[in-house]
């Protein structure tokens, strides 16, 4: 029987808990989950089944969301995240990496977190979800993919003013982002041999020149490199060209420049599902991708879809993974 998929609550006073059940009530035992948080911070009318092992999802799955408990400090307000809470936001993320790290779960799917309350009441020394989880799993390089059934992007630079981009954008960031890639759909999407576009950063990808030299100078050589050593790469390409279904077609994942050059078109074809995943990490960890959306916390209209993608990435990488161990 296949592990379950671990799904860390996040910040309780977002939409993390009402998604959760939301998305139990979906899958049910179809693809078993198990929830790590406080289980008073679920809805009210949930149905919950308490587990103190993973290996009790599944048929815990049959008639309630499996709750592996973990108190916190303090109620959940809709909205309203409370600092004193913070520390067992944090806790909850670590016990499903370990659990993963284990082999007693199959991946690690993560409720948004809020960073700011993280810090205010925690000291959280990361500046994000992705560092601390890097940190966990003992890397110091890992690679954000957007995933949805049309369309795979990477951002090579992420959360970055678009004046600091070129200056980012160096020979050793690209080759990374794309071995790290490269590898990943071999490994967790089970492609024996990726196809990879990469976009320019200028438009027309520079056009030889005349709209900026950094597709000669730097993006160039580094594709040149992997291409020698067998990589499939197309590129650089004209980003405005790339994303139609045509293109699409003849690539498994997009390497982007930059944030909205990738994130543009994924969330143009699938704005409620589109997956947040980590490649690069000893372990498997998707993500909705949203935030925790305090303004609608709580009053039962958060759209669950894109964690329940999550939950199914996770678990169509976790078999692939499996296979090709």
């Amino acid at each position: 029987m296949s592990l379950p998929i671990a799904l860390s609550c996040g910040e309780p006073a977002g939409v993390g808990p009402e998604i959760a059940a939301t998305a139990w009530a979906a899958l049910r035992d179809s693809l078993p989950f198990f929830y790590i948080g406080d289980p008073h911070h679920l809805p009210r009318g949930t149905a919950i089944v308490e587990i103190n092992d993973p290996a009790d999802t599944s048929e815990a799955a049959k008639s309630g969301l499996p709750v592996l408990v973990h108190p916190f400090a303090a109620p959940a307000v809709p909205g309203q995240p409370d600092p004193t809470n913070a520390q067992g936001v944090i806790d909850v993320i670590a016990r499903g990496v370990d659990l993963v790290m284990q082999g007693r779960a199959a991946a690690l799917t993560t409720a948004p977190i809020h960073k700011k309350a993280l810090k205010d009441g925690a000291g959280f020394g990361y500046p994000g979800h992705t560092e601390y989880l890097a940190a966990l799993g003992g890397v110091d390089r890992v690679v954000m993919m957007l995933a949805c059934p049309q369309l795979r992007v990477v951002p090579t630079t992420i959360h970055e003013a678009i004046a600091d981009v070129p200056a980012l954008l160096t020979a050793d960031l690209l080759e990374q982002t794309i071995r790290i890639t490269h590898a990943a759909l071999i490994r967790d999407f089970g492609l024996a041999a990726p196809r990879l576009a990469v976009a320019g950063l200028n438009p027309h990808a520079g056009e030889g020149g005349a709209m900026g030299t950094e597709e000669i100078t730097l993006i160039t050589p580094v594709l040149d490199q992997l291409r020698a050593e067998g990589l499939a790469i197309a590129g650089p390409l004209s980003a405005d060209t790339m994303f139609h279904a045509t293109a699409r077609a003849r690539y498994d994942a997009a390497i982007c420049m930059y944030h909205d050059q990738a994130l543009i078109p994924i969330k143009t074809l699938d704005f409620a599902g589109g997956v947040n995943v980590t490649l690069g990490l000893p372990f498997i960890r998707t993500s909705p991708d949203h935030g925790t959306a305090f303004d609608i916390a709580g009053q039962g209209i958060a759209d669950a879809n894109s964690l329940i993608e999550a939950l199914k990435l996770a678990r169509q990488m976790a078999d692939a993974r499996k296979a090709t161990a």
